[in-house]
């Protein structure tokens, strides 16, 4: 699709449109690895490669990504008592809307998917669609067998109508074990280590449906989900 450079730079979270005008126009930015002078000419946008300042940017619309959420910060634009993980993306991503898909408490840490496509934000977060997530939890006393029997079979939540029941659990070791759920329940995971006489130490998401957290994406950095990964998450964009 041609669309005209102004265009190009307001969708892809730059500013309002008279905005990235004045930044064609004072040669900020370059195209395909040219400067471009003029706002209005117009570029396919697939493919598009683009850089603004300096800073080299990929056209993409809509936006998919990942976040290693590290601990002591909230999943929220507006945060009562730690920074937002919305403050680890460039100030493009926020402008253009992305939103996290399902929450994580602020000392939680992990995989967190981000997008502004409204369709996949449905499709990830619904409880309708049960996308099971993993998490590695670390609890104050020793994991056994009992424990686990007891999170499979289902515990009962107050509040809850009826036992909920993890869709995997296995021990790591000692005192750490990995715990499959399908919902997203207020502090879901740490009430039902709870309900078990024992105590969340700390807690990390792991993966969501197929698609696990890379082993080299530093806790605070992200990056933009690939072909691979969104078919690991059963979209095709």
């Amino acid at each position: 699709m041609l669309m005209p450079l102004e265009r190009i730079l307001h969708a892809q979270g730059f500013g309002a449109r008279k905005a990235c005008r004045i930044m064609v126009w004072q040669n900020e930015v370059t195209v395909n690895g040219e400067p471009c002078d003029d706002p209005y000419a117009e570029f396919e946008t697939a493919g598009l490669k683009f850089s603004v300042r300096g800073e080299n940017w990929e056209y993409r619309q809509p936006s998919y990504l990942m976040l290693h959420k590290p601990a002591n910060y909230e999943c929220s634009h507006k945060t009562q008592h730690h920074p937002t993980i919305y403050s680890l993306l460039p100030h493009p991503l926020v402008e253009r809307g992305v939103q996290c898909i399902g929450r994580l408490d602020e000392d939680t840490t992990g995989l967190i998917l981000l997008s502004d496509d409204g369709q996949f934000i449905h499709r990830m977060s619904s409880p309708k669609w049960k996308v099971p997530k993993v998490y590695e939890v670390t609890t104050k006393h020793p994991v056994d067998q009992k424990l686990i029997r007891a999170l499979m079979e289902g515990v009962q939540l107050i509040d809850e109508p009826a036992p909920i029941a993890a869709l995997a659990c296995t021990q790591v070791s000692e005192k750490i074990l990995q715990m499959t759920l399908a919902e997203g329940k207020y502090h879901q995971v740490k009430r039902m280590i709870a309900a078990v006489s024992n105590r969340v130490e700390a807690l990390k998401r792991i993966r969501i449906g197929d698609l696990a957290l890379p082993d080299d994406l530093e806790a605070g950095k992200w990056r933009w989900l690939s072909e691979e990964d969104m078919l690991r998450l059963g979209w095709k964009a």
